[in-house]
């Protein structure tokens, strides 16, 4: 299997996770999710009143060096890591 093929699995699979999960995991796995889908960061930084979107703009932000296979081998592992810790079977 290909890394875009994993990758499209683990993201199907990110879905599946626990409501328990974090926030703060959340924005990481959109971060890398952004970046391996889209590239760099393409927009403007959203308004200080935008919570929701700001901070998922700076999770994507924090990863803006990353490349696509990069981004998405970092992706798999984190989805790998929160299943693990929720108890849930790969």
């Amino acid at each position: 299997m290909g890394l875009q093929e994993e990758f499209e699995e683990y993201a199907e699979k990110a879905k599946t996770l626990p409501e328990s999960t974090t926030n703060e995991n959340k924005l990481i796995l959109y971060g890398l999710y952004k970046q391996a889908t889209v590239g760099p960061v393409n927009t403007n930084r959203p308004g200080m009143f935008n919570m929701r979107d700001r901070a998922k703009w700076d999770a994507w932000k924090a990863v803006e060096g990353k490349s696509k296979e990069e981004a998405m081998s970092d992706y798999i592992t984190k989805v790998k890591q929160l299943q693990e810790e929720a108890g849930v079977s790969a």
